[in-house]
């Protein structure tokens, strides 16, 4: 008796665990809105002075047209960039980051990288991320703030003239926009992927447990 006891209090205590505070998670859902509000008039934008020789299918822009699409665009821009730089905050200020995203190494990440291609990678203790989770998760907070750099860069040209001299040049600051844009909906589709192939994953930044 003491033993089954001893196992259900165990197992309690592991479905109690908070895996991920409210914090994170309001933060996750709003930047996940956040970013398919900029994308999808981001396409919209694109397409009114492309980058390359093919455009976005209309029925997966947003804003109906160019001046539409930037009032969506800059709209969703804030709500990122605010709700952005509070989790960059919060994550450095309460040792997230480091706790969660590092070490990050070579072998680390090429061992991790074979077992999700074998379909071994473990996912029982969704408290620790592995160094596919910590590779996707550092790198795409850098394509954050380049891709707000860059998109500050075209918005006010003269103004913010410094941004754009860091990336060389408009044009320039341009297709790195374009390409954190397409670097975002990669992360993304394999984000999603890997949220559904870990259903325990999603239920976590939802109920937090």
């Amino acid at each position: 008796m003491s033993t089954l006891a001893t196992t259900d209090e165990h197992i309690s205590a592991t479905r109690a665990k908070t895996i991920q505070p409210v914090w994170v998670r309001v933060m996750h859902w709003t930047n996940a809105v956040a970013m398919i509000l900029m994308i999808m008039s981001g396409w919209q934008i694109y397409n009114a002075s492309p980058l390359f020789d093919f455009r976005f299918s209309h029925d997966i822009t947003l804003g109906g047209w160019l001046g539409g699409a930037l009032l969506w665009h800059f709209a969703a821009m804030w709500l990122l960039m605010i709700n952005g730089l509070a989790y960059l905050i919060a994550g450095f200020v309460s040792g997230r980051f480091r706790k969660k995203l590092l070490p990050i190494t070579p072998a680390g990440v090429l061992h991790d990288v074979r077992a999700a291609l074998t379909f071994k990678l473990s996912h029982d203790d969704l408290s620790v991320y592995n160094y596919v989770q910590r590779t996707l998760y550092a790198g795409i907070i850098v394509v954050g703030v380049l891709i707000v750099l860059s998109g500050l860069s075209i918005w006010k040209p003269v103004q913010l003239y410094y941004l754009v001299a860091l990336f060389g040049d408009y044009p320039t600051a341009r297709y790195v926009h374009f390409f954190c844009m397409a670097a975002i909906c990669a992360f993304l589709v394999v984000h999603v992927a890997l949220a559904l192939l870990v259903p325990k994953s999603l239920r976590a930044m939802i109920i937090g447990r």
